[in-house]
């Protein structure tokens, strides 16, 4: 299926890096036809999008890039996740189903409704997650032709306080939390985040969220894929909810941009 430019962006990075940096929650755009199906208010939108946006994330990761001696290779959501979430499973296996928030929201951060009842989620689906999913496991297979291994960094926000959609918000909140899984997520790949981020105040293990994101065609199946998620606490970059980035940015992308380097030189 065809798709808009705009939906997603492959940023080329060196030929001979395995990494990929994935921004999957840094827009808040949102076609025109897909807000028809919303039935907030344009206020409480943009407070929904304030909530649920990784806000400067993308920016953390082209300041990444400018950094590191080794270009990765970035791949990059342009819609909002109000659109598609593409890190859900797309079927009765994603857990934040139990809140609304499968790969189609609809509830918002809050609990409430996003989207009419009974609203069927399969047009989103077809439209935007499946070429969005083909795309990115492209990315990874060309990188594993490239350099025989491929390394997904997923970059991420979360906020100081708990939401009242999430699962496990009553864990621990470090500045920064490491989405890691048994199978994709080496003991090597771990240290070398909990290094470069160790000087923001510690960092802390799949807590408040977990597990990381891998193409469903090399997930638990192709350990030459290797995945790591960062969740950055908002609190140490930018002001709460939406507001503008501060001095923490640059210094998160100096960081992510020793993560970048340390993994490309084994």
């Amino acid at each position: 299926m065809n798709h808009a430019p705009q939906c997603f962006q492959l940023i080329p990075g060196a030929a001979d890096s395995p990494v990929i940096l994935h921004v999957p929650h840094s827009s808040r755009i949102i076609p025109e036809s897909v807000r028809d199906g919303i039935v907030l208010d344009d206020r409480a939108l943009e407070l929904e999008l304030d909530h649920i946006t990784d806000s400067h994330t993308a920016e953390i990761a082209a300041a990444a890039v400018e950094a590191a001696p080794v270009i990765p290779w970035r791949f990059v959501n342009g819609l909002s996740r109000l659109v598609i979430d593409p890190e859900r499973f797309p079927d009765e296996r994603e857990e934040m189903l139990a809140v609304g928030m499968g790969a189609v929201y609809t509830q918002t951060t809050h609990r409430e409704r996003l989207r009419p009842p009974g609203a069927d989620p399969r047009p989103l689906i077809e439209r935007y997650f499946r070429p969005y999913a083909e795309a990115m496991t492209a990315a990874v297979g060309e990188r594993l032709a490239a350099t025989g291994r491929a390394v997904v960094i997923d970059i991420h926000s979360y906020p100081t306080e708990p939401l009242p959609y999430e699962l496990h918000g009553d864990g621990p909140r470090p500045p920064v939390c490491l989405g890691i899984d048994d199978f994709h997520t080496s003991p090597q790949l771990l240290a070398h985040a909990e290094k470069v981020f160790d000087d923001f105040g510690g960092t802390g293990i799949n807590s408040p969220f977990a597990g990381t994101y891998v193409p469903l065609k090399y997930y638990g199946k192709d350990p030459r894929v290797s995945a790591l998620m960062i969740e950055i606490r908002r609190d140490i970059y930018m002001t709460e909810p939406g507001g503008p980035a501060g001095s923490g940015l640059a210094a998160l992308a100096g960081a992510v941009a020793g993560l970048v380097d340390a993994v490309s030189r084994v």
